[in-house]
């Protein structure tokens, strides 16, 4: 089956190599957008987010980035303003977004990306800092904090 996936990625961030790793796990080569570079357009994010079933807010990322600085915790500020915060600063995006035939999803954690893929794990992978996710048989490891 092929599939369509993008992934609006930033290779600087350990969360969206993993989702990358596992995205290719199932053996799909996503189309890749380094958003840092090529950020959405403001339409494109609107969509996104709608599309995702989440707010602006829930997409603003606050480490590493200028949202203190721009005061972005303010409660009062509306949608727009937030938009407008994310395209006059993309990495306040926060990452990675995917979009796949089965929906859209910020994929943090970085397994969140497995309920986007419509194609199984081809065998075991683990995340960078070692933890296992997929076993050897392509299938997902539970938890053990959960």
């Amino acid at each position: 089956m092929m599939a369509d996936i993008i992934i609006y990625h930033n290779p600087e961030c350990g969360t969206s190599r993993n989702v990358l790793g596992l995205i290719r796990n199932a053996g799909i080569e996503p189309h890749i957008i380094e958003y840092l570079k090529t950020p959405p357009s403001r339409a494109l994010l609107v969509q996104l987010i709608a599309r995702a079933g989440i707010t602006p807010r829930a997409l603003l990322r606050e480490k590493g980035t200028p949202y203190a600085e721009l005061g972005l915790s303010d409660m009062a500020l509306s949608d727009d303003a937030l938009l407008d915060a994310m395209m006059a600063h993309p990495i306040l995006i926060n990452r990675p977004l995917v979009v796949s035939p089965l929906g859209v999803r910020l994929c943090r954690p970085s397994e969140a990306v497995l309920d986007l893929l419509p194609t199984p794990q081809t065998g075991a992978f683990a995340k960078e800092d070692g933890e296992p996710v997929i076993d050897a048989q392509g299938r997902r490891i539970a938890c053990s904090g959960a």
